[in-house]
């Protein structure tokens, strides 16, 4: 049973909302229908069995934000507007869905599935919020930016090959065999990534899945990953937590 809370002060609205809901799934038991930021803090505050929150943004009294900005509780919510302006802010509020309305069936059955999809996601809140963000920014950067001595260079991510750390720096490599420096951390840098492209192999390496030739068993539990570029003396280990999940992305590649 998925027990939903619904806060929205338009009657209409509110209706809609809890028939869409009805009709998307059997298994989703609605809670609570609130209207204010004033009773949402109240209901949020005392004893509840909410899985999932369905808010509208701007309500009579004021942002539901409000609503979510102290709690200690990480429930998902799908916000619901008709601006898009505060997409960003949604995102740090634990939300999985921002949907513009007018809103259909479809959009409900769309963000009761990403709910079940992240279901398992919801255990820290910075891991949460770094891969829900990245997640529904749905924007897949086309470049890096990386340094060279003084000079700030957009990168194309298809040149990049790998991007290591070293002596707590960390470093881009191009596919003519150019160094490059990065201005984030190895894990800030991950998140500009399409994973679908670049993989973590281990705590020092990400690679990219055009340049990898093959990989074969290393000591083991470990794999040894074998990257198509002249020269390269890196030893890209894929590590034993890592090698299962690897395995899997390079089959679905």
């Amino acid at each position: 049973m998925i027990h939903a809370i619904i806060i929205e002060d338009e009657k209409p609205a509110r209706d809609l909302l809890v028939k869409y809901l009805m009709e998307s799934s059997k298994e989703v038991h609605v809670e609570a229908k609130l209207t204010s930021v004033e009773e949402g803090k109240k209901y949020m505050a005392q004893e509840h069995r909410a899985d999932i929150i369905f808010s509208d943004i701007q309500l009579a009294d004021g942002y539901s934000f409000e609503i979510f900005k102290n709690l200690s509780s990480e429930i998902p919510v799908v916000f619901t507007t008709g601006f898009n302006e505060y997409m960003m802010n949604a995102f740090h509020f634990n939300g999985i869905d921002y949907l513009l309305k007018p809103i259909s069936r479809d959009d409900i059955e769309n963000a009761l599935q990403k709910y079940l999809n992240f279901k398992n996601h919801f255990t820290t809140k910075d891991a949460k919020l770094e891969k829900l963000i990245h997640h529904f920014e749905n924007r897949k950067k086309t470049r890096l930016l990386v340094r060279r001595g003084l000079e700030h260079i957009a990168l194309k991510m298809d040149d990049i090959v790998l991007l290591y750390t070293e002596n707590k720096m960390v470093f881009v490599l191009d596919n003519k065999g150019n160094k490059f420096i990065g201005d984030k951390n190895l894990t800030e840098m991950e998140m500009d990534l399409d994973d679908s492209v670049f993989f973590r192999t281990n705590r020092q390496y990400i690679v990219n899945i055009n340049y990898i030739k093959g990989y074969k068993p290393y000591e083991k539990v470990k794999l040894l990953v074998a990257v198509d570029l002249p020269d390269i003396s890196h030893k890209i280990i894929v590590s034993q937590e890592q090698a299962p999940v690897f395995r899997k992305w390079m089959y679905e590649a």
